[in-house]
């Protein structure tokens, strides 16, 4: 039986699919030889930011790149993102129950922390994994690990849920249980190639599988 979930942070239970590309267009504009789009970004959403802008830039150093990004980013952030359908009341009964709960993310602490206070998770979740924590973001397994050891957990009873397959190849490796999420912007199919174990169409379906009946 799972008895602990780890959550990914953007695009899983907090709505931050717009912020990131809006930043990303805005940093980068005039940066990259062709004119950046939209659609360079989203099948690399979910790896750590400086390897994304070091990808997308062609350049060898990004920390100018970086700084902007994590400005305007923060600046932007309220104003854009959004909460998911049913998130926090699953994350009130899961917590009521027993469920240990934990954030495994590639981004920084800074934000991480500010979108759970804004919806209101923070106080549910007993540990935040973020890029500050960890030598290797996903899909390296470190973090989840990490995650797995503060709760006092076992990988075989942790599930992990994410919108990348980066989350669920980071659930493999560590030994963990892996849930994909159908609204992520890469689509259901294309996580279905990494064969989680379970595929998530609405944050409610999460209780039967930690033995809630209640919803």
């Amino acid at each position: 039986m799972i008895d602990t979930i780890l959550f990914d942070f953007d695009g899983t239970i907090v709505d931050t699919n717009e912020l990131i590309i809006t930043t990303f267009l805005h940093v980068l504009e005039g940066q990259t030889p062709e004119p950046f789009t939209r659609e360079l970004i989203v099948p690399n959403m979910g790896k750590p930011l400086v390897e994304q802008l070091l990808m997308f830039s062609g350049r060898d150093e990004v920390g100018d790149l970086v700084a902007a990004y994590r400005e305007y980013s923060l600046n932007m952030h309220d104003e854009m993102v959004r909460e998911f359908p049913h998130v926090l009341e699953v994350i009130r009964l899961l917590h009521k129950n027993g469920i240990k709960l934990g954030v495994v993310t590639n981004k920084m602490k800074l934000t991480t922390d500010k979108g759970l206070e804004l919806f209101g998770l923070n106080k549910y979740m007993d540990a935040v994994i973020t890029m500050s924590e960890v030598k290797v973001g996903k899909p390296d397994p470190e973090g989840v690990r990490l995650a797995i050891d503060w709760l006092h957990s076992d990988p075989k009873r942790t599930l992990m849920v994410g919108d990348s397959e980066y989350d669920l190849q980071a659930a493999k490796r560590a030994g963990a249980k892996s849930a994909g999420v159908a609204w992520s912007l890469k689509g259901e199919a294309y996580l279905n190639r990494y064969r989680p174990d379970y595929m998530l169409h609405d944050m409610r379906e999460l209780l039967p599988i930690v033995g809630i009946n209640e919803g």
